[in-house]
């Protein structure tokens, strides 16, 4: 659910310019030529995972349909491009009535994904198709790093509860894009207000140490903030001495009080002294939230303190180490003539350094074995297998131009804790190794 499905004013600028310039030339070259309108495929893969990675997760899909349906040149963006001489007034006339007017399949958003899958497939003529690429690219590769960082962390929290907190790390639109994919990813809450906005994720929050260090003592701060929020509230217990912070939380909130949050020192070994002076103090249902610079190696450290909530910031909105998927849209089929009956041609860049592609377009399934778990990502460009039918991965999101598959937040993330369900076990495993599934090309 989007801030649109809330019935919420969403602010909706172009997406046009968020592209890089080489976009513009080459289309301006393409109308020049006669080749602008040839029928063509472009594919969105990667050709390896993040180093160590067992799988990836797609997420922003919802966020491309949106910069799809934005993409429009406005007299101001003309102007603009007019100004700089960046292109002539030919391909300037025919961007004034640019609208995508193709078909767009994809992997659904929140599933999983490997080496060589094709997670998006943009159809249309050359010159409509090309302009997508870096606006595409950049959602993308982003989001999907945002995501897997999620899932990784997800896995590693067991079914507790996870806090998105990263917004002072990144840019300010980063942060509402990062908290959206870290929902799709598995975490439960988010710190961010735009994000709460613009997507509906729920949002959490209460104090920081300088709420604390504006009172004149620590009970007065706990106190101002139970008499305002409730004795449910989340009182951080770090500023001082911590277990003379816990004793005076549950002085004053008693123990219905909701929770503590540590953001320092030895979390495993100040969690199980904590857990121990509540349930002496009687407040046995108070929860415990720890947050400080986690990422889902220290997560899973945790696993045996008693812990109930993980806040993260840094190491999720940054990919924990891998903020790019690497992603690459390439052309893998065009048409020879502008023809629409012309038949497609596939086309491949041949490089050195790992960097050739494989042409045509492309089918995805994924096979499972007789237990229903996945063993193989199965790719294609014929005919796909019979037994593989019902399997495929591919999904119709742009028709002719039109959306035709906007969802809900809440069903990216749940198909993606699906999606990981359904690959062996050794996906969530920590260590590092190659892809959980290899890529078959058939």
């Amino acid at each position: 659910m989007n801030a649109a499905d809330l019935g919420l004013p969403v602010d909706v600028p172009s997406t046009a310019l968020f592209t890089d310039q080489y976009e513009l030339t080459m289309l301006q070259a393409a109308l020049r030529a006669g080749t602008a309108d040839r029928h063509s495929v472009f594919e969105v893969f990667t050709r390896r995972l993040p180093e160590g990675r067992r799988y990836g997760v797609l997420a922003g899909i919802g966020r491309v349909l949106d910069a799809v349906e934005n993409f429009r040149f406005d007299p101001d963006l003309l102007a603009f491009l007019r100004e700089r001489a960046i292109v002539d007034e030919p391909t300037l006339d025919w961007l004034s009535r640019y609208r995508f007017s193709g078909d767009i399949w994809g992997y659904p958003e929140g599933e999983v994904y490997f080496p060589g899958s094709p997670v998006l497939r943009v159809e249309g003529s050359f010159a409509e198709c090309v302009l997508l690429e870096t606006v595409v690219l950049s959602i993308l590769n982003h989001d999907s790093a945002i995501a897997a960082a999620a899932s990784r962390m997800s896995a590693a929290a067991g079914g507790r509860r996870l806090i998105e907190m990263g917004a002072r790390r990144t840019h300010e639109l980063s942060a509402v894009a990062a908290a959206r994919a870290a929902y799709v990813g598995g975490f439960h809450t988010t710190s961010d207000l735009a994000a709460g906005f613009r997507y509906g994720i729920p949002t959490v929050g209460t104090s920081a140490h300088a709420f604390t260090l504006l009172h004149d003592t620590e009970r007065e701060a706990f106190r101002a903030q139970v008499e305002t929020l409730g004795r449910g509230t989340t009182l951080l217990v770090d500023t001082y001495d911590v277990a003379e912070a816990v004793r005076t939380a549950v002085e004053v909130a008693g123990p219905e009080l909701g929770a503590v949050r540590i953001d320092s020192g030895d979390l495993l070994l100040v969690a199980h002294r904590v857990r121990a002076q509540l349930d002496e103090l009687g407040a046995r249902e108070t929860r415990i939230v720890v947050t400080s610079d986690l990422d889902e190696y220290a997560i899973a450290s945790l696993a045996a303190a008693p812990v109930d909530a993980y806040g993260v910031g840094t190491q999720l909105v940054t990919g924990s180490g891998h903020p790019t998927c690497s992603m690459v849209y390439k052309l893998v089929a065009r048409a020879d003539a502008a023809d629409p009956s012309a038949p497609l041609v596939p086309v491949a860049k041949k490089s050195l350094g790992g960097k050739a592609s494989v042409g045509g377009r492309k089918w995805a399934a994924r096979r499972p074995d007789a237990d229903g778990i996945a063993e193989a990502e199965v790719v294609g460009t014929g005919e796909i297998p019979p037994e593989l039918v019902d399997h495929q991965l591919l999904v119709r999101l742009v028709k002719g131009g039109e959306v035709v598959a906007r969802e809900p937040l809440e069903a990216a993330r749940d198909r993606h804790i699906a999606a990981r369900a359904a690959l062996p076990m050794s996906a969530i495993q920590l260590s590092r190794g190659e892809p959980v599934l290899p890529t078959e090309y058939v």
